[in-house]
């Protein structure tokens, strides 16, 4: 069968620890979307780990990483995160990237800088990964897919010369840069040759073969719901589909196959980037939940910015579960919240005097603001339990409340950052 692990709000949610998790019981974890600009954070016997583009499985021996042809594949970054890892100890993971995925090439990293630098004020906030301009060429169709390093030298050429006519017209007239020469474009897709030679297959076709022979596929995700470029809070969105559909895209699987979608949910709001945060709160007290949160704070995985926070969104949360096609969530990082008194959850947007529980487009959350509703807190270290019945009251009481709110099941509880930090759960919505 096939499982997707996705988040259901600004990424961030905790899916690296839950991929991780159920890696145990999988033989192929594969990354279906998303590049190098986000990272998911890992605390196992290993130690702890931030990836990016590797899937969260490569610390089991049993299972094939694969790179789908959905990925923004940073060549040099993804082999530099493999040594990272294999340095610390972790056996060499068994590795398949996409002879379709296309790849991150050098200019794209330029081009996201010279456009942020351009926009000023107006930036997105970006991670500067390239990743706009890799996607923007993708469907462009100026990209290079994987395969496209394999062809003969005269056709790669003739293509890299019709590439960077367009480029070079940005790069002198809008962004007053040095512009790109054929040579130096055809030397680096030669290292990238190199490098991926030992790992490029068949995809699609290898997990048709997989799951005809019963093993289990689990398609990880990158960034939640309120950044899928279709779905979310557009323009200040990644530039991918980041819902479990699109899964079977990125990977070249059967939708139909997909039998069991875990989306991840914080017990609190975070986000890396820009774009509207209803339930966003500041100062001392987001500094305070900041400093507690995530394990170690909440800063990004890949920038080591700070992120934003706020309280749990019933309204956001409840929209990401519905687009991701929800069976099972996953409630992260509860733990942290055991400090508090009493624990705001925002329950409704209040837009122009009427308050709404359905998550409206972009243009109208700029004039939302929260509806609390404030629960007790339970004023515990919840960490080491590992029977729901065993939570405080309390603490089950907000659990429960969040459930009623979103309409799907929470199923699994996360009270710390390692692997084993999980409560499992029957919710009575599963019967």
């Amino acid at each position: 069968m096939v499982k997707a692990v996705v988040g259901a709000n600004w990424g961030d949610e905790g899916k690296g620890k839950i991929t991780d998790m159920l890696a145990e019981n999988a033989d192929i974890v594969v990354r279906f979307q998303g590049g190098a600009n986000a990272g998911h954070t890992i605390k196992n016997s290993y130690g702890k780990f931030a990836l990016h583009t590797l899937p969260s499985g490569v610390f089991y021996d049993h299972t094939t990483s694969v790179i789908g042809n959905g990925v923004a594949l940073n060549v040099p970054k993804f082999f530099e995160e493999v040594n990272s890892i294999t340095s610390k100890g972790v056996p060499m993971p068994k590795i398949m990237i996409s002879d379709r995925a296309q790849v991150v090439m050098p200019y794209h990293i330029l081009f996201d800088e010279y456009e942020e630098e351009r926009l000023k004020g107006a930036a997105f906030g970006s991670t500067k990964s390239g990743i706009a301009p890799f996607y923007s060429d993708k469907f462009a169709k100026i990209g290079f897919q994987v395969n496209e390093l394999f062809e003969e030298e005269s056709i790669l050429r003739d293509k890299i010369k019709r590439v960077i006519v367009q480029k070079n017209v940005l790069l002198e007239h809008l962004y007053h840069k040095p512009t790109l020469k054929e040579d130096e474009i055809y030397d680096t897709l030669m290292e990238y040759k190199k490098m991926v030679e030992p790992y490029v297959g068949d995809v699609s076709a290898f997990l048709c073969n997989a799951l005809k022979e019963g093993k289990t596929v689990l398609l990880e995700g990158q960034l939640g719901t309120l950044k899928d470029t279709d779905h979310g809070i557009y323009p200040m969105v990644t530039s991918s589909n980041t819902i479990a559909a699109y899964g079977a895209v990125g990977a070249g699987v059967p939708p139909y196959e997909i039998k069991q979608i875990v989306t991840v949910v914080k017990a609190y709001s975070s986000s890396v980037g820009g774009g509207d945060f209803v339930s966003e709160i500041h100062g001392a007290e987001a500094d305070e939940l900041r400093n507690r949160g995530g394990d170690g704070g909440e800063y990004g995985a890949t920038t080591g910015r700070p992120r934003r926070v706020g309280w749990f969104d019933c309204v956001a949360s409840k929209y990401g579960c519905r687009l991701q096609g929800t069976t099972d969530v996953a409630f992260t990082v509860l733990d942290v919240l055991g400090y508090l008194d009493e624990i705001p959850v925002c329950v409704g947007y209040e837009i122009d005097g009427e308050v709404t529980t359905d998550f409206p487009v972009t243009r109208r959350l700029a004039a939302a603001k929260p509806v609390w509703k404030k629960l007790p807190g339970w004023k515990s270290d919840i960490r080491g339990i590992k029977k729901y019945e065993e939570l405080p009251e309390n603490c089950r009481k907000y659990i429960e409340f969040v459930e009623e709110q979103i309409g799907y099941p929470i199923t699994m509880i996360s009270n710390g950052p390692a692997r084993e930090d999980i409560i499992y759960r029957e919710s009575p919505l599963k019967k």
